[in-house]
């Protein structure tokens, strides 16, 4: 009987039930012992005699979830109460300032001795660049092109520039439909993301001779500087010939599925002309020589992006170019914000392959005309890793 009784009381206290209803179930338990002792007058073996109720010790406190006490002076252990935010973020968002470009210069001045900031801007037209990258014995290397005037791109951009109406005419295509490139790139409709795919491989060809077509998915166009290709380059550039036409007479198709969005950036609101710019990557066809067009360009080149942005300070690349506008001349002056920003993610990358299947989150960025110690500079908020402070000269560091 006590070694039934004790199993029983063993049974009950789990180490989950509060104090209350162990001991309400103890003095239950008692209580119909003694009633049974007086109607039978015996115990549970036959006997008079009386027999004590023995109970488990119980614990001085309520415990719950079968947690032990502690002895005294020793440390209790953690409990895992779910993730904790992190005392420091990861991630905080950095303002950005850049050094407005020397051919941006006059148009800043201007708006802000008018008293436009914060004012709507002069209408954008829609553009594409295309960075084109390949792997070089000092790391990552990619193409950039010189610009005469004052194009929105930059004095110093990669090849690129406006769409053309003739970009809404049909042609063959391989590749993510237009509806990939509107959700990529944030489009306000299906047209306007067909149309920047289009001026992308268009002004490729124009500008540097490298054609991203061919007969199928399986093809590529290996050599884009024969008399023929060349004719209907000179035709397309002078606008003559649609790029369309040209496509439908080779028999071509536009390999939408060789390039990559990259990125989208507006030019500021005080400026003149002002681009909305659609940023596609690939890399070189195989087989295929850049070369520029002669009569339209001035200067072009395989430029080694660590190398370059080692050397922003200096007129290495300015003078190297030795246009007028160019020499004596840093880097900051010669691009814009977003070909920079652009040439800093290119550096991160150790091989073409690293950076053509990164993902890049898409977003519609547009630097703003600030005062900064009495001068202006363009400036504009993103996401980076998290440091001490919040604001960035260019990629100088902290102010």
């Amino acid at each position: 009987s006590r070694s039934r009784s004790s199993l029983s009381m063993s049974n009950l206290y789990t180490g989950a039930l509060p104090l209350s209803a162990i001991r309400a179930a103890q003095a239950q338990r008692a209580a119909q012992s003694g009633a049974q002792k007086t109607v039978n007058g015996i115990d549970g073996h036959g006997s008079s005699e009386s027999q004590d109720i023995k109970t488990l010790p119980l614990p001085v406190q309520e415990r719950r979830f079968g947690t032990p006490t502690p002895a005294e002076g020793m440390e209790r252990p953690r409990m895992f109460a779910g993730r904790q935010p992190a005392a420091n973020p990861r991630t905080s968002c950095i303002q950005r300032l850049y050094t407005i470009p020397e051919f941006m210069h006059t148009a800043a001045e201007s708006w802000r001795e008018c008293g436009n900031e914060g004012t709507t801007g002069y209408t954008m037209r829609q553009a594409a660049s295309v960075i084109f990258v390949r792997d070089g014995d000092n790391g990552l290397e990619t193409i950039l092109t010189y610009r005469p005037g004052t194009s929105p791109l930059g004095v110093v951009a990669f090849p690129g520039g406006t769409a053309l109406s003739g970009d809404d005419e049909s042609a063959s295509w391989v590749g993510p439909g237009a509806e990939y490139w509107e959700e990529q790139f944030h489009f306000s409709d299906i047209a306007q993301a067909r149309r920047s795919v289009m001026a992308a491989v268009r002004e490729s060809f124009e500008e540097t001779g490298i054609l991203l077509a061919g007969e199928d998915d399986q093809d590529v166009v290996e050599r884009s500087s024969t008399p023929e290709l060349m004719s209907w380059r000179e035709a397309v550039a002078a606008q003559d010939k649609s790029f369309s036409d040209f496509l439908t007479s080779s028999c071509l198709s536009v390999r939408a599925d060789l390039l990559r969005p990259v990125a989208r950036w507006q030019s500021p609101d005080f400026f003149l002309k002002r681009y909305d710019i659609a940023y596609f990557s690939t890399a070189l066809p195989v087989g295929q020589d850049p070369k520029l067009l002669l009569g339209k360009g001035v200067w072009g080149d395989w430029l080694n992006v660590r190398e370059l942005l080692e050397a922003k300070d200096t007129s290495e690349l300015g003078d190297r170019i030795g246009q007028p506008n160019t020499v004596g001349r840093t880097l900051d002056q010669l691009i814009t914000p977003g070909v920079m920003c652009l040439l800093e993610s290119l550096a991160k990358a150790q091989t073409s392959v690293a950076w053509l299947s990164k993902r890049h989150k898409i977003e519609v960025k547009k630097p703003v005309l600030v005062t900064h110690n009495g001068a202006c500079m363009l400036s504009f908020t993103e996401v980076g890793p998290a440091t001490t402070g919040s604001m960035y000269t260019g990629a100088t560091g902290v102010l």
